[in-house]
């Protein structure tokens, strides 16, 4: 029985998806199913267990026996939320108590951790273990997810295997729902069908031009990918990034959303709103070979090669993954 935390979202719901079409399972959604925006990403998985996030811990007194891996994805993520108690409740004490259930149960663990950790990068995007404690992340979201890497890694009672990854920006289908969270593929998607243009932010540094802003996109496909090798291969524990290693910018990925729809490219700059400029990260890239190091050897997807295929495959006809 795999476990699969955050099973109504986004990646989880893809994971769903993925592990179902590989054969393996019986397979756990938890997640607060309640909300109908997230109903297509999972009704559509056949033989799904779902588990109530609020009444997981119960459930496992009687089911946990049968569990063989944890896949925790769930998470609160919405980078502008600054209740810190809602990230304490959600990203930290309930990683905590999964965690410990892992250990004691001798269940191997992955769990979400974020790029986001890595704020202005003073330190670069290393994801070696004496790196992770100098980190300063920019918001309340960033500091849960710093926070549990830090306890993790302090932890002599562990899960047998376990696995932090630090998801870079993760694009693709299943983000129907996300909002203003989705991803800028989504968002330039439908502003291309609405208004035939772009908007993106301007630049407030004098040595990037506009548009020029970058970030390690990484196709959910590669994410996927990269999951099931640490379900199946079990390398050595520790938390991973997991981008492609090489970042692009807005201009790139707007420019292929266009080529992609066969229209003649049309980007508006507007001013990065004032609340967002502090803490707005100009670059990221994640350093990957530790993954590389563990033995995954996949090629990913290029930005074209993503974007493209989950337009063509599932933005345009509206299908899920």
């Amino acid at each position: 029985m795999i476990v699969v935390t955050g099973g109504a979202g986004f990646i989880g719901s893809c994971l769903l998806s993925y592990l179902r079409k590989k054969g393996a399972g019986p397979l756990v959604a938890v997640d607060d199913f309640g909300k109908k925006e997230k109903e297509k990403n999972w009704k559509g998985i056949d033989r799904l267990l779902r588990v109530d996030r609020q009444n997981f811990f119960q459930w496992v007194k009687k089911s946990g026996s049968e569990i063989e891996f944890v896949f925790h994805l769930g998470a609160r993520t919405d980078t502008s939320e600054t209740d810190e108690a809602i990230f304490n409740e959600l990203n930290l004490e309930f990683s905590k108590k999964m965690w410990e259930f892992c250990a004691s149960k001798s269940i191997p663990l992955v769990y979400a951790s974020s790029a986001a950790t890595y704020g202005n990068a003073e330190h670069g995007f290393s994801d070696q273990s004496d790196i992770i404690p100098q980190l300063k992340p920019l918001n309340a979201y960033a500091q849960s997810k710093q926070d549990f890497d830090l306890w993790a890694m302090d932890q002599d009672l562990a899960p047998p295997s376990w696995y932090g990854l630090k998801f870079f920006n993760v694009y693709g289908p299943n983000e129907y729902h996300k909002g203003k969270m989705s991803s800028i593929i989504f968002h330039a998607y439908n502003q291309i069908l609405k208004t035939d243009q772009v908007k993106l932010f301007r630049s407030h540094r004098e040595d990037i031009e506009h548009g020029e802003q970058k970030r390690d996109f990484i196709y959910v496909k590669d994410v996927l990918s990269v999951l099931f090798f640490f379900y199946t291969k079990e390398p050595n524990s520790g938390i991973y990034n997991l981008g492609t290693g090489h970042a692009r910018s807005f201009l790139d990925l707007s420019k292929s959303v266009f080529e992609t729809l066969k229209k003649e490219p049309q980007i508006e700059f507007i001013d990065t709103p004032e609340n967002l400029r502090p803490n707005y990260q100009y670059f990221t890239e994640a350093r990957m070979n530790k993954l590389r190091d563990a033995g995954y050897h996949h090629p990913f997807y290029s930005l074209e090669g993503g974007v493209s295929d989950y337009i063509r495959e599932y933005l345009i006809p509206a299908k899920y993954f």
